[in-house]
């Protein structure tokens, strides 16, 4: 299951007629919206593609200007990283080495931005494995 929040973008003046549309349609849940003419849904689906159907069917109401996705939950990925983490080491080998000498260690960028952390572990713990 795949949930994702959307900003639709109206103009004031049509701001009513554009939350009428979306709480009467059958492919998102409404939650809120401002005086300026932004209003927020959620979708669901069982995948992206179902999600960009039903996005699809948004930005075709009247007066939708822009409908962008802004987060999106997946389940299914969830699911992947816990198992990630539950079953894989993605930690180097050195840095849990206590007789490594740390002038050794090299950094190699904030790890939060890295997207593939076994390849990176591994890249990593071969790097060493040559040097020693």
């Amino acid at each position: 299951m795949n949930i994702s929040s959307i900003v639709v973008q109206t103009v004031p003046e049509h701001l009513d007629e554009v939350v009428a549309s979306l709480k009467a349609c059958e492919v998102c849940d409404y939650h809120l919206h401002d005086e300026k003419g932004r209003v927020i849904i959620t979708i669901e689906g069982t995948g992206v593609s179902e999600e960009l159907e039903k996005l699809r069917v948004v930005e075709a109401i009247p007066y939708v200007y822009a409908a962008d996705m802004q987060m999106a939950y997946s389940e299914d990925e969830l699911d992947e990283q816990i198992d990630f983490i539950n079953n894989r080491d993605a930690v180097p080998k050195i840095l849990n080495n206590s007789d490594v000498d740390i002038d050794r260690v090299m950094y190699n960028g904030d790890m939060k931005k890295r997207e593939d952390m076994v390849a990176f572990a591994n890249e990593f713990d071969a790097a060493k494995q040559r040097e020693e």
